[in-house]
């Protein structure tokens, strides 16, 4: 027996319709992540500047004027990933997606506190190191459901390992 499919769904369970909002939500969510790390970085908290500046740092550390433009654009992305993933209704493996996705963004979220607020190195690192590990397990569920919502968090993988290192060079800098 054939299903009839109506035109405001595929067979897949995909909206043919681009929901503005629930994108909105998705980008929203990833941004808030980074308002959080934002509001504990030393741009815009001075403890956070001073203890910061104390801080021996390798030489190949870009300028701290990267940061924010490369995150925003990491955030949109994670987002607008997710949204993809999220449209996909009726996919089995969309909830694993979104736990993941969840999972990662709750690490990325508890970074900057534990860095900027703690001042804690070592719990810092631990950190970068598990969300790079969620980062590799969120695109290998949202590979399951859309394979182009996986690549594009290759860019946000890649800056996390590098995020990574710079975190493991600032370990072994200031003891």
């Amino acid at each position: 027996m054939r299903i009839p499919i109506e035109g405001t769904t595929s067979y897949r369970g995909r909206n043919s319709r681009t929901n503005w909002v629930a994108m909105a939500g998705w980008v929203a969510l990833a941004l808030g992540a980074g308002a959080l790390a934002a509001a504990f970085s030393p741009r815009f908290s001075a403890p956070a500047a001073h203890w910061y500046a104390t801080l021996v740092k390798p030489p190949w550390l870009p300028p701290q004027q990267w940061f924010g433009p490369v995150w925003t654009v990491l955030y949109v992305s994670m987002g607008l990933a997710a949204w993809a993933v999220w449209r996909e209704r009726y996919h089995r493996f969309r909830g694993a997606a979104i736990t993941s996705y969840a999972v990662q963004l709750f690490l990325n979220a508890l970074w900057a506190p534990l860095f900027f607020g703690l001042h804690n190195i070592g719990a810092a690192l631990f950190n970068v190191v598990a969300m790079w590990l969620a980062i590799a397990w969120t695109m290998r569920e949202f590979a399951r459901v859309n394979t182009v919502a996986a690549f594009v968090l290759v860019p946000y993988f890649l800056w996390v390992t590098f995020t990574a290192a710079i975190m493991l060079a600032i370990w072994k800098l200031n003891p």
